[in-house]
């Protein structure tokens, strides 16, 4: 039975009591009320309640209590009755060696789904040809695909859907805009500096390099102080810049020389770049045929040989680069030498129309193909710069000879390539008079940046480059 409630309140008040005036008993009292709790329990399960402050271990100690609790809450992976899936849309990066096939396993997805869609007329050829870092975006609910879709090129997208009858496939259009930019910008420290200061990308820069390359060597040529305008393509889509297009004039002003160059079309459909007076800007050998860091030894006929110690002509010029940069052709030609030729190491000879040739020394290895004989295109990598034969580091030693008399590599006038003929010359002078006069009086500047966004002139709209009117659909050379 139910013990009264005034007898508890006497023994906590005793209790407490005893503890303040003999703390020598309080062991004993704690004895008492362990004594009185443990009767306590009895009468709990005696079917007598339990007070408030012992129910919660009395529940803990009731295992019957836990599958009650448990059944109010249904598992997280059964699904509610009446509700569907949320659908998730995700995007996939295809990697190396990355199939259709992988990807869905990857990310879940019902392999019937893909058969299906791979049986759509024309989707296999769109989408079985992966290409890494190509984008598909999949939406699905579950395992099942709801729609995909993957850009199979810059202008179309294949999109997938499915519908009540299964799934449709359909490719769509989105159209690029083509932009024109005229930049100019003045060197302080180097091209690259001077492009960004522009907000030029480097890869533009490159191409105007690449122009002016036969006139101007951009290592050793530049001064502080040269100037350069280019006019170019921006390709747009949606309003969004995707990248550079083509070069179509640029002005390099360079110690006080005025260089120009604009881009023509010819009947064959080959661009090239011409001077104003219809003049290739392309020679016929290339200034330097390697990218190099110095320029270690110059073309010098009396000088002390730094290995012999002898007073031995250096016949050429040595471009200091790192072991394993390519080498390439100056000029298109015929491999007269490939192999091991005294002091200069490995080394090859090139003969060129116009009873020229070129030799390209101390490479490391020769490029695969290289053999007497065979033809080279101009650029074409012949070799890789090494340090064979005579030498005291890595470097190209590059000699030009005329008529088996040695020349100047960095001076000597270099031909030029063809010419126009007389039928197409009337037909560039009319195609490039804008841009032309374009670069003579450039706009005035509409940013600190010194540039400008422009139509193109109408004079140019037959010369295969496409006009920007805003909206329409664009086609690019």
């Amino acid at each position: 039975m139910r013990r009264p409630k005034l007898a508890d309140s006497i023994l906590v008040h005793i209790t407490r009591l005893s503890v303040r005036v003999f703390p020598w008993g309080a062991a004993a009292l704690v004895g008492l009320v362990l004594w009185h709790a443990a009767h306590d329990d009895l009468a709990v399960g005696a079917g007598v309640s339990t007070p408030a402050s012992l129910s919660a271990s009395a529940s803990l100690r009731t295992p019957a209590s836990l599958p009650a609790r448990a059944s109010r809450s249904a598992p997280a992976s059964t699904p509610v009755p009446g509700h569907e899936p949320r659908s998730a849309t995700t995007l996939v990066r295809v990697g190396r060696n990355d199939t259709l096939d992988a990807i869905f396993r990857r990310i879940a997805l019902d392999p019937e789904d893909l058969a299906a869609i791979r049986r759509l007329p024309g989707v296999r050829t769109n989408l079985d040809q992966l290409r890494p870092g190509d984008a598909i975006q999949v939406t699905h609910s579950g395992a099942a695909v709801e729609e995909l879709s993957r850009q199979v090129s810059e202008t179309q997208t294949l999109d997938v859907v499915r519908d009540e009858s299964g799934f449709a496939a359909r490719v769509v259009d989105q159209p690029v805009q083509t932009k024109v930019r005229t930049a100019s910008a003045t060197i302080e420290s180097s091209l690259f500096q001077a492009a960004a200061s522009a907000h030029i990308s480097d890869s533009m820069a490159l191409k105007l390099a690449s122009v002016f390359a036969w006139d101007i060597d951009f290592v050793l040529d530049l001064r502080e102080g040269d100037h350069f305008t280019a006019i170019y393509q921006q390709i747009y889509q949606n309003g969004k810049y995707l990248r550079d297009g083509d070069l179509l004039a640029a002005e390099f002003v360079n110690d006080g020389r005025v260089y120009r160059a604009v881009r023509f079309v010819d009947d064959a459909g080959v661009a090239e770049y011409y001077a104003p007076d219809g003049k290739p800007m392309r020679k016929a050998f290339l200034r330097a045929p390697v990218e190099f860091t110095r320029v270690s030894s110059v073309f010098n006929p009396h000088r002390l040989h730094p290995i012999l110690n002898l007073i031995r002509g250096h016949m050429g010029t040595d471009y200091a680069a790192p072991i394993g940069t390519p080498v390439h052709a100056s000029g298109e030609g015929r491999v007269s030498f490939a192999g091991t030729r005294g002091g200069y190491g490995n080394a090859v000879i090139l003969a060129h129309s116009g009873n020229i040739s070129t030799l390209y020394g101390h490479m490391s290895r020769f490029a695969r193909g290289i053999r007497v004989g065979s033809h080279v295109q101009q650029g074409q990598i012949i070799g890789y710069v090494g340090m064979t034969g005579l030498a005291t580091g890595p470097h190209l030693h590059y000699e030009y000879l005329m008529n088996g008399v040695h020349k100047d590599p960095q001076t000597v006038k270099l031909p030029g390539a063809q010419p126009l003929r007389a039928d197409a010359l009337d037909r560039f002078r009319a195609d490039t008079a804008g841009w032309l006069a374009a670069l003579a009086s450039p706009p005035p500047d509409e940013s600190p940046a010194g540039t400008t966004l422009s139509a193109l002139p109408p004079s140019l709209t037959a010369a295969g480059v496409p006009q920007y009117l805003g909206e329409p659909r664009v086609s690019l050379d």
